[in-house]
């Protein structure tokens, strides 16, 4: 499981963490059972604070698409077709407003992001 964590990134670092693990449970990189690392070795890899990991890894469990088991460590939760097919529509529409906000900034009309979006989903 690749992590990068990007300085210039507007997201704070455990939304980051959070985020990648996330993409990598829907595109079911990561699947049910799968063992994430440690808080204190994934902190170490990524030269972070062990609260940074530990806060991601919690917002994960708050959401329901982690586990942790005492003594043993996080595993991504057993996940329903249902709950992990709205994750991914979420995750999506999340994508879709960052475009959305970007072609507002740069003056590019639905019509032209339409073309775009059909030329690019053909490939």
């Amino acid at each position: 499981m690749d992590i990068i964590i990007s300085n210039s990134s507007s997201d704070p670092i455990y939304v980051q963490i959070t985020n990648q693990i996330k993409k990598h449970i829907i595109s079911e990189t990561l699947k049910e059972g799968d063992m994430l690392p440690s808080i204190r070795k994934l902190a170490k890899n990524l030269h972070i604070s062990v609260i940074t990991t530990k806060r991601a890894y919690e917002e994960l469990e708050r959401e329901g698409l982690i586990n942790s088991v005492p003594g043993k460590g996080f595993f991504i939760a057993t996940q329903n077709e249902g709950f992990l097919k709205e994750k991914k529509i979420k995750f999506i529409e999340d994508k879709l407003s960052e475009v959305i906000k970007e072609c507002y900034i740069v003056g590019i009309t639905l019509e032209e992001l339409m073309e775009m979006t059909r030329l690019l989903y053909k490939d």
